[in-house]
């Protein structure tokens, strides 16, 4: 019987034949990525612990992204102390404050590969299966456990597939996928299994609209998000000077816990509702909402397609005089990106406000917070209760192109009606 992905990486890392479903296994860790609101209680667990090295620092990954600027005097003394622990413990590679956020940097700065295991202080390091990698969150402990061993324990997850099927209509993106499989299937569909996105509809796919896919496949429980690596993952990798490697997908053997079709040509762009990532609905069905704030950027939605996709239906117009529009990119290589391309320019004269690269308004932690009663549209990924300011304002989430119509309508608007 043939293995899923996410049991080829695993036997691979702990070095067997095969790895089955419901085993227990022990597994040698690819790449450690740390950011700045645990990175200190993790070193600091190191320190207690007598340690006084990481175990690999080719391997390891230190981000300040979070709190970029840095808002307060705690924060910026946090700042510090990770600083001085990162040169301390010889950390192998720093990403300090402004350069970007977590999983915009790991595969732009060309640290993920297919078949690597992945292991991040961030629920969302799910992004990275993408690339065909096997990436995860794991607390402050485990990862303490991982710098100073360079292994951690694992259950093999059983694997759901969704099979993608045609192509997206214009004005929808994957962003509405990713948010139409939530809704459908709920947020707890993939709980602690690997999810595997494949098909002739996800091999159309770009790398930074897979990227989107599996940042929000945690959102449905998900341990591992991944879509097999073929030529668009091998163009990409080259991009970034990456050896390919080999293809790497499932056997078409392998055995799942479940499958399920997607037709992608029927989709329409989609809404998550507060205060839950699967309470979702058509456009439509809230077209007309008014809200006071728009939000375009975070590791699910900052990167230059996104930028872009929001400058060609903000060209030629403006954010509504009630609507405060913030974009974040995702790393200042996007923000440069875009720059170079006038999409910043466009975004500007639309009356946006550009916050650095960061996770800015996403976390919370600052930047773009929300009053009581306010409402806010946005790319990000989560729209819980009291994650942007406010436990009495509502977030809503929507593709790049939804947020942009939106912001210039003043309310939640179909990105479809400007065609007509």
């Amino acid at each position: 019987m043939g293995m899923t992905l996410a049991e080829k990486i695993l036997a691979r890392a702990c070095g067997r034949e095969e790895a089955r479903a419901g085993e227990f296994v022990v597994a040698a860790v690819d790449l450690a990525l740390i950011h700045d609101i645990f990175a200190a209680q993790v070193f600091g667990h190191l320190e207690a612990a007598g340690v006084g090295h990481v175990f690999d620092p080719a391997k390891t990954v230190v981000v300040i992204d979070h709190l970029v600027p840095a808002p307060s005097e705690m924060a910026a003394a946090a700042h510090r102390t990770i600083r001085d622990q990162v040169a301390r413990f010889g950390v192998g590679h720093f990403y300090d404050a402004g350069r970007g956020i977590c999983h915009q940097l790991l595969p732009e700065m060309g640290h993920i590969r297919p078949g690597m295991l992945v292991v991040g202080t961030d629920s969302h390091t799910t992004t990275h299966g993408a690339l065909a990698a096997a990436g995860t969150g794991i607390g402050t402990s485990e990862m303490a456990y991982t710098l100073a061993t360079g292994r951690l324990w694992f259950r093999v997850p059983q694997t759901i597939r969704f099979e993608l099927e045609g192509a997206l209509s214009p004005h929808v993106s994957w962003k509405d996928v990713i948010l139409w499989i939530a809704g459908t299937f709920g947020a707890d569909v993939a709980q602690y299994r690997a999810v595997e996105f494949t098909g002739p509809g996800a091999a159309g796919a770009s790398v930074a609209s897979r990227l989107t896919v599996c940042n929000m496949a945690v959102e449905i429980g998900a341990k591992f998000g991944m879509f097999p690596a073929d030529e668009t993952t091998a163009a990409y990798l080259e991009a970034c000077s990456v050896p390919a490697g080999e293809s790497l997908r499932a056997d078409v053997d392998a055995r799942y816990a479940g499958v399920h079709e997607v037709r992608l040509g029927g989709l329409e762009p989609q809404v998550a509702l507060p205060h839950n990532v699967d309470r979702v609905v058509p456009v439509g069905q809230v077209e007309g909402t008014s809200i006071q704030q728009a939000f375009l950027g975070s590791c699910t939605n900052g990167r230059l397609e996104d930028l872009r996709a929001a400058a060609a239906v903000l060209a030629g117009r403006r954010v509504h005089p009630g609507v405060r529009m913030l974009v974040a990119p995702a790393s200042r290589v996007v923000f440069q990106e875009a720059l170079a391309a006038g999409i910043i320019t466009t975004l500007t004269e639309a009356g946006a406000m550009v916050l650095p690269a960061g996770c800015g308004p996403c976390f919370g932690g600052h930047g773009g917070l929300l009053a009581p009663g306010e409402r806010c549209v946005g790319t990000h990924n989560r729209n819980f209760r009291g994650r942007m300011g406010s436990a009495q304002a509502e977030i809503y989430l929507a593709s790049p192109e939804t947020v942009a119509a939106s912001a210039v309508a003043g309310s939640i608007a179909d990105p479809r009606r400007l065609d007509e």
